[in-house]
């Protein structure tokens, strides 16, 4: 199951606070961690810990936090050979605060992220073409992503976009994607349609699928996820877990779908793997240390009540 993830790497600077600040305001957290992360990272790790073959393409700056990133990444067996340190830049960093329902506010400077370039793709060309599966999120350059997801189109490479941040995304990205996996309000800002059950979820994915795509996955927390194609609309359920903190509760789900997929489940089950993986993590604290393995992931599906 070899899957190649193109992706962002920062280091996270971690608050727990009774709430997110708005404008003017002051929290007082309760706890602070500083770990390396970033969604690109986190979906790269969440896809070993789930038994994939894992090689990450990333920017990093010639720092301590990218020298950290690496040596987190390399701790879970990921191949780091196409993370390319940035002489020119900082490496990224976020500042998240999570709040006493697990919601999160976040703020990020970019650094190295943004330097991702197509010639740092065609260097990465053999990791992609010979991937099982290319996975993508939009926190780099959008060239990057259209670059890079063409690229494994015309090898014959299925390609997963998680469009996370919710970015308005190109007719052109679109065409080169076999899954598109947003949560509600991703899908909410590429549609228009607020998204309250299943039925305005399939309306939203169809939307979505007259754009050119073939497969739209829209998650819906522990309300599982609704899975639409040309021949249909599907609800896969969630697993009733307690809710502690959901920072990384989309990346966990697009890493471990990416393995399922690989590993050739079909939709529905590949589906209810990520499913489970992501019920693991909304049960625990902190970003990296909520991602599950493999194990826990299969005995949630055998032992866990699924949300309906």
């Amino acid at each position: 199951m070899k899957i190649t993830v193109i992706g962002n790497s920062n280091t996270e600077i971690i608050i727990k606070a009774p709430f997110v600040p708005g404008p003017g305001e002051t929290a007082i957290g309760e706890t602070f961690s500083m770990l390396p992360g970033g969604r690109g990272a986190h979906q790269a790790v969440a896809a070993a810990r789930a038994g994939g073959d894992v090689t990450f393409v990333s920017r990093i700056g010639n720092d301590m936090f990218g020298e950290q990133a690496v040596q987190m990444l390399q701790q879970d067996g990921i191949n780091t050979s196409f993370v390319i340190k940035d002489h020119s830049t900082s490496s990224g960093v976020a500042s998240i605060i999570v709040d006493s329902n697990g919601e999160s506010g976040i703020t990020l400077s970019p650094g190295a992220n943004l330097n991702l370039s197509q010639n740092d793709i065609l260097g990465a060309r053999d990791a992609i073409v010979n991937a099982d599966l290319l996975l993508l999120q939009l926190d780099i350059p959008l060239d990057t992503v259209k670059f890079a997801a063409g690229l494994a189109r015309s090898a014959g490479i299925r390609v997963i976009l998680n469009p996370a941040p919710a970015l308005p995304v190109s007719d052109e990205i679109l065409k080169s994607i076999s899954v598109l996996t947003p949560d509600s309000a991703e899908a909410e800002l590429l549609t228009g349609i607020t998204i309250t059950d299943e039925r305005s979820a399939e309306l939203a994915g169809r939307i979505l699928l007259e754009r050119g795509l073939d497969r739209v996955i829209i998650t819906l927390r522990s309300k599982g996820a609704m899975v639409i194609d040309n021949g249909g609309a599907e609800h896969v359920p969630g697993f009733k877990v307690k809710t502690v903190d959901k920072t990384a509760v989309n990346d966990v789900f697009n890493g471990a779908l990416a393995v399922g997929l690989a590993e050739g489940k079909n939709f529905y089950e590949a589906v209810l793997f990520a499913n489970a993986a992501a019920a693991i993590s909304y049960s625990r604290t902190g970003t990296k240390s909520s991602i599950p393995f493999r194990e826990e992931i299969l005995d949630v599906i055998r032992t866990v009540k699924r949300s309906h």
